[in-house]
């Protein structure tokens, strides 16, 4: 099997020829010569759910710029994460491991080890120059990287701040989506043209108390988005999901996340609501009034209750939620163009992905964290280089822990040993390998915390999924993807699904076995 080859990779494992092709010994593959290395554009979103993406569901939005990624390149349909929260999941993606093994679980008591073995730094050791700019948040600074600027915590999204790498901390002006789209553009432009280069391009956006670009404030006013059938859920048999606190009925609140902030109004999040919006000149804030104003005057004069209020607050939730979309898709837009007008896309992956899914209403609810599927599921679209045929639907299960080793593998790197995830490098020429993965594995760890999300872990195959929550619960759920999709019907106990749970409880264990998650020892599965 050959892959893409790379000319100026110097490492001391990996043997460079005269030729300039990387043996890929550690594969078991050899790389091909060819004219250009191959660079990467990684470009990684928070909480954008697959839903609010047309090229995988067309009830909500259009996002035109995605899309061409998805309509030229390939489209993974079984994308799933191995931890639904923002520092984790990062943490997945730049070691290739579970969250046990690179040693961030959870965004309240972790800190990441940033001089841990990271793929951009792999590839920074095999010449590359590599970037980051955007959001971090793995409550340290960067290293592996030759140039990053990073906003602290998650950013703020209007004049926001952003560390540097000489420590200093700025303050720029403008909507964040577009400045770190400024600053990734800037740095290609400025960058060693002789080498190759790997950038990831981390957008706040499209993450909570979703703020709009000014300019896109009219936008999805005229829409009334329908109601997910799971929007009134009553979580009948799953003790987990009815003490969760995210539902947009009784937690989503009115000030911070719906705007609509009233002199005689209260919240304990009003004061970080204000400070958020007093970060705005005067001028982007008098748009930004003169917009919600007569929205806030409408609803506060309305008195909704009940189902009416939860209601009127989805429909101001998907609202905002899709402008701030719509601003990142025109980004998007922006770096694809730069790449198409300076000749890179023949030799550039471009990968587009967020750090987990989104419950836009499913089950009640906004936020991520739990297994179920809309937050188990991230979105997946490459643009492939030269050597790499795929076009359209990839239907095998990959997971965010496989994006280090596939990014080295193409790369011409050697793959180290012990990341857990695996290269799906072969899915990118069209191969479907006999032994890939049936199953994968998933471990959340953050409670008690923000949304009261119990910990659980779990497998999940191709039609059926296990999950235990666990600490202060001993609950167990079982659920036919096929015939219940939208996982209202835990089938945990219940006769006639003794042979399947075992089956599941056995690819359970092997998993935990096969990552060394120490939670086996705690919970034993015979």
């Amino acid at each position: 099997m050959n892959y893409r080859p790379q000319h100026v990779l110097l490492t001391a494992i990996a043997a460079v020829t005269a030729a300039g092709a990387v043996s890929c010994a550690s594969q078991g593959k050899s790389a091909k010569e060819s004219d250009k290395p191959m660079n990467i554009v990684y470009i990684m979103t928070d909480d954008h759910t697959a839903q609010m993406m047309s090229a995988y569901d067309t009830r909500y939005i259009e996002t035109p710029n995605l899309d061409r990624i998805a309509s030229d390149g390939v489209k993974f349909t079984n994308s799933f994460v191995a931890n639904s929260l923002s520092g984790p999941s990062r943490a997945c993606m730049l070691t290739g491991k579970h969250s046990h093994a690179n040693g961030f679980t959870d965004n309240e008591t972790s800190m990441f080890d940033a001089s841990q073995p990271t793929w951009p730094r792999y590839l920074q050791e095999n010449g590359y120059q590599t970037a980051l700019f955007g959001k971090w948040h793995l409550h340290n600074l960067p290293q592996g990287f030759d140039t990053w600027e990073v906003v602290p915590g998650q950013g703020d999204y209007w004049n926001p701040r952003f560390i540097q790498m000489n420590g200093d901390t700025i303050t720029e002006h403008g909507y964040l989506t577009h400045l770190i789209t400024d600053k990734s553009l800037d740095w290609l432009d400025k960058r060693d043209k002789d080498k190759p280069f790997a950038i990831l391009i981390h957008h706040k956006a499209i993450h909570r108390n979703w703020l709009p670009d000014t300019a896109d404030l009219e936008l999805y006013e005229d829409k009334t988005f329908p109601l997910p059938d799971t929007f009134h859920d009553d979580y009948a048999g799953r003790e987990a999901a009815s003490t969760a606190e995210m539902r947009i009925s009784d937690h989503m609140d009115l000030i911070y996340d719906l705007k609509m902030d009233h002199p005689d109004s209260t919240s304990f999040l009003k004061g970080t609501y204000q400070a958020f919006v007093n970060r705005m000149d005067s001028a982007q804030r008098a748009r930004f009034e003169a917009f919600y104003q007569p929205i806030r005057d409408e609803f506060h004069a309305s008195n909704l209750k009940g189902r009416e209020l939860a209601e009127w607050k989805y429909q101001r939730y998907m609202r905002d939620y899709a402008k701030v979309v719509k601003s990142l898709d025109d980004n998007v837009g922006r770096v694809l163009d730069y790449l198409r007008d300076n000749d890179l896309l023949d030799n550039t992956l471009v990968v587009y992905t967020s750090d987990q899914g989104f419950y836009m209403g499913e089950h009640g609810w906004f936020d991520k964290r739990f297994m179920y599927e809309e937050s188990l599921n991230t979105p997946l679209v490459m643009l492939l280089p030269e050597g790499y045929e795929k076009r359209g639907d990839i239907t095998e299960m990959v997971q965010n822990i496989d994006y280090a080793p596939t990014f080295l593998d193409m790369a011409g790197v050697p793959v180290p040993d012990d990341m857990h995830g695996v290269s799906f490098a072969p899915l990118l020429k069209g191969e479907h390998p006999e032994n890939w993965r049936d199953a994968i594995y998933y471990h959340y760890y953050e409670y008690p915390a923000e949304h009261m999300v119990k910990r659980h872990y779990g497998v999940r195959d191709s039609r059926y999924k296990l999950m235990h929550f666990y600490n202060d619960i001993d609950r167990w759920e079982l659920y036919d993807l096929q015939s219940d999709p939208k996982e209202l019907n835990n089938l945990y106990g219940k006769p006639g699904y003794e042979e399947v749970t075992s089956d599941m409880m056995q690819k359970l264990k092997k998993l935990q076995e096969q990552y060394d998650d120490p939670i086996r020892l705690k919970y034993p599965i015979e």
